[in-house]
């Protein structure tokens, strides 16, 4: 990699002006000038809101691996700017803070630029509405997106930045919403989300996030069951979400391992929450109406979490793959009647879920990786079948193969992020990949 500092100005904290640049953004610059093209590394980094984690900010910037690092935002200015380019240890290109100030900024051919040629994305705090109403539908939509699927880098965010990265997203634009409310009527004015047009990333599927979980003044564990419970009933999914609690994060890598990061058992409350909804059906709510309690029960079992201590390793992980294996955490039953919110700590997975959680791993290879269009797997199994999946989860491909190398033909598929899944009766073996075409 071409040495970063040699032949380079250093520029900190420049502040490109909106008199020079207009009305529609502020552009804060720190480190090269001169543009570099790295090869970054995939990664989903989600915050839940009241700082950062050096660990988990430090593991983002990595994936980076000496890029140019955009910061995206609607409000403030370049506090991020010398943290992330200085102060982690580190060593990346550029960090330049772009503050927009309407949608218009969307369009600017000089931030459209600049977004386009980060090799990493993160989304600040604020209100996630603007992030909605000024990057939805438009060229930075687009431009996170590639980035994401197409070159393959890392994005992430913190509260407003963390709320819009799933599948299914709370834009909070009819305002915020508080748990005992947003259980009393899962109709209310102010629930609203929106599902499969915005942020789209592999092992976000049908996930809503929720930040700030532990928050003393906006406990959140009671909204982010509402909104599940919303997106089985409206889109007839099995609901998944994500959580974080203040000071905690989620790091998710390209095998689909999620980590969490914080400082526990310093602080016990630095947790991290992966819920999904019931798999034994029925397993919707008993009662979703407007104005009507919520009541989403199933013998005490309607939502199965994992909880996560989230420590300054990041070893304890949740396999995103499966949504039913990890290390270092808890299952919990949460549960909602007539509006009340209980969470069962002393619980075990639902019998379907020990089933998948009791299968053995497929030892595998899969290479090479990036392909052209030619994937190939190395496995000693005699007998096992495969599918091929997109980004939003469809299926695009499937076979069989057998033990030794198998060549999988997929040069029918574009450019992006996919995921391979290989099962035989009792064992499972997932990988992303990428085509580079």
């Amino acid at each position: 990699m071409k040495n970063l500092y040699t032949n380079t100005i250093l520029i900190t904290s420049v502040l490109l002006s909106t008199a020079l640049h207009g009305q529609n953004y502020t552009s804060y610059f720190t480190g090269n000038e001169e543009n570099i093209d790295v090869q970054p590394q995939f990664g989903l980094c989600l915050m839940g809101g009241a700082g950062e984690s050096d660990e988990a900010m430090i593991w983002f910037l990595e994936r980076a691996n000496g890029g140019d690092v955009v910061v995206l935002r609607a409000s403030g200015s370049d506090g991020y700017n010398d943290y992330m380019f200085s102060e982690l240890g580190v060593a990346i290109n550029s960090v330049e803070s772009i503050v927009f100030h309407n949608a218009n900024a969307s369009y600017d051919p000089y931030v459209i630029d600049k977004v386009n040629n980060a090799e990493a994305i993160w989304m600040a705090g604020g209100d996630q509405n603007n992030y909605v109403t000024y990057w939805k539908d438009t060229p930075i939509m687009e431009a996170i997106n590639d980035l994401i699927n197409v070159k393959g880098g890392p994005v992430g965010g913190i509260s407003a930045g963390m709320a819009v990265m799933g599948q299914a997203y709370f834009p909070a634009s009819a305002g915020s919403i508080s748990s005992e409310a947003a259980l009393a009527n899962p109709f209310a004015p102010q629930m609203q989300f929106g599902y499969d047009d915005f942020i789209k990333a592999p092992f976000m599927e049908n996930v809503i996030t929720e930040t700030h979980l532990n928050d003393p003044t906006r406990i959140r564990y009671g909204r982010i069951t509402a909104f599940m419970a919303r997106l089985t009933n409206d889109h007839g999914v099995r609901p998944l979400g994500m959580g974080s609690n203040e000071y905690s994060a989620i790091a998710i890598d390209e095998d689909g391992f999620a980590r969490g990061f914080g400082e526990y058992p310093q602080y016990d409350d630095d947790q991290v929450y992966f819920l999904q909804g019931n798999c034994e059906e029925p397993s919707g709510p008993e009662i979703i109406l407007s104005a009507q309690p919520l009541t989403w029960n199933r013998s005490g079992e309607a939502v199965k979490v994992y909880r996560l201590p989230a420590t300054a390793s990041g070893g304890n992980y949740f396999n995103l793959n499966t949504w039913t294996d990890g290390e270092g955490g808890f299952w919990e039953n949460w549960y909602v009647i007539d509006g009340e919110l209980t969470r069962d700590t002393d619980a075990t997975a639902t019998e379907c879920v020990v089933s998948v959680r009791n299968h053995q791993v497929i030892e595998a290879s899969v290479f090479p990786n990036p392909t052209n269009g030619t994937l190939k797997v190395q496995t000693d199994e005699a007998n096992w079948t495969y599918q091929v999946f997109d980004i939003s989860g469809r299926l695009l491909s499937q076979g069989r193969g057998s033990s030794g190398q198998n060549e999988l033909d997929l040069n029918n598929l574009s450019g992006g992020i996919y995921k391979l899944s290989i099962r035989t009766e009792n064992a499972y073996f997932s990988s992303s990949f990428v085509i580079s075409n």
